[in-house]
């Protein structure tokens, strides 16, 4: 690619990436693979030296603009090194080359128009806290749009881009707001070219709100000068539209209808602070950018019971509820096939069942059963000791005599039997 011309030895010039009144943006590499982003600015400064006013003004931004990066931030563009371009004298800042696309990109027509809720306040924890990180070193930004914050895919990070206006002379800053900034999310008070750490409050109030709504509050319709005054009109005086109203027009027309009515439940806190944002006077709106750090993740985190999760509550009790009606229509047959006995009788049965047996273990173990005769009993009972037994009749005497000298005589004819040998018979007559 052929060089536009040369910014500083070592450093390539391989063509502007976009160019604005605050500017022009090239990218750039350094010896080796190295990319980066090179930011000029407009003016020429006729001397390097700090006798120069503007050469002078320029280094003392830089100097406030270094700080930024003495403790990285993921959320906030390195800055890698300044200077004056070698022709031409314009004076530049170099900073890291973010690979991805800006917010303008991610809102564009192969996108969605607006943010889901989710992504919106990561977007807005990830930029206040690139604001509160600016903020401590008393560097303001001053030009917080769209398109100077880019989503690196490298990371996942969102990064807040282009410090080229906080390093403007106050005079290069009010004319260049006036005719070619981007007067959508500039603050009412830029319109005198102040900056302050209100305005940076202010600007973010309306990324987040183009976010959430598809819109800015003030949307410019074309360039012109009239076009111009009319939202700067509107940004002084005009009420803020209703956000809902406008998330609710551009809600993508391909998302399911819970989808679109999640999407719709949008925290009343964080409603909250974007309006505080865009607070007409400065005073009305967070100090500084801890300030509104502070309130974002205060809220975010002691939200767990929040509209948000209300609506996830919800969706999960509608689920539940019509599984529960599917599982009872499926188990109709089975109720119409079986006798149906009403709850309260079923339960009065078994408790019922429940007393019996424990009273009649109660019973069981408390009651000790000992045996006590009738007085009749008792009565008539006589020991054996001293029982009458009468004496034997004469015919039981004369009876047991006869048995007696029966079994003499079986014994005698035993005994005779025992004595007698018993003959040899004779094999067939010869023995």
């Amino acid at each position: 690619m052929s060089k536009v011309f040369t910014i500083m030895e070592g450093l390539e010039n391989m063509g502007a990436l976009r160019t604005g009144g605050q500017g022009s943006v090239y990218k750039g590499r350094r010896i080796g693979p190295i990319l980066s982003a090179v930011k000029l600015l407009p003016t020429p400064i006729a001397d390097e030296s700090l006798d120069d006013k503007n050469y002078r003004k320029f280094v003392s931004e830089v100097e406030k603009l270094k700080k930024v990066n003495q403790v990285p931030n993921p959320n906030v563009v390195k800055i890698l090194s300044w200077g004056i371009t070698e022709s031409g004298s314009l004076p530049f800042i170099e900073m890291e080359f973010i690979e991805g696309p800006d917010l303008c990109e991610l809102l564009s027509e192969s996108h969605e128009k607006i943010f889901s809720i989710k992504e919106t306040i990561k977007l807005g924890d990830q930029l206040a806290g690139a604001l509160a990180h600016c903020h401590k070193v008393g560097v303001k930004h001053g030009d917080i749009k769209s398109n100077n914050i880019k989503l690196n895919i490298q990371t996942g990070n969102y990064v807040l881009l282009d410090f080229g206006l906080s390093i403007m002379s106050d005079e290069e800053r009010r004319s260049s707001m006036r005719h070619a900034g981007a007067i959508e999310f500039m603050a009412p008070e830029q319109n005198e070219g102040q900056i302050l750490f209100q305005t940076d409050i202010y600007s973010f109030g309306v990324v987040l709100f183009e976010l959430l709504a598809g819109s800015v509050p003030f949307p410019l319709h074309d360039n012109g000068e009239t076009a111009r005054n009319t939202v700067m009109i509107a940004h002084m005086e005009s009420p803020v539209p209703d956000l809902l109203t406008l998330r609710k027009e551009n809600l993508p027309k391909n998302w399911t209808a819970a989808q679109q009515q999640h999407e719709m439940q949008v925290p009343a806190w964080l409603l909250n602070i974007i309006y505080k944002c865009l607070e007409k006077k400065p005073h009305n709106r967070y100090a500084n950018g801890v300030y509104l750090q502070d309130a974002i993740v205060e809220n975010s985190v002691s939200a767990g019971n929040t509209d948000n999760n209300m609506v996830v509550l919800k969706t999960e009790n509608e689920t539940l509820q019509t599984k529960l009606i599917q599982l009872q229509e499926a188990a109709l047959f089975v109720q119409k096939s079986t006798i149906t006995v009403p709850r309260s009788l079923f339960n009065g049965g078994i408790v019922l069942i429940i007393i019996l047996v424990v009273l009649s273990v109660y019973a069981l173990s408390s009651k000790k059963v000992v045996y006590q005769p009738s007085p009749q009993a008792t009565a008539a009972y006589v020991p054996f000791m001293f029982r009458y037994t009468p004496p034997p009749s004469t015919t039981a005497i004369n009876h047991t005599k006869d048995s007696i000298a029966k079994a003499r005589k079986v014994k005698a004819w035993a005994a005779n039997v025992k004595k007698r040998k018993p003959k040899k018979k004779k094999f067939l007559g010869l023995f």
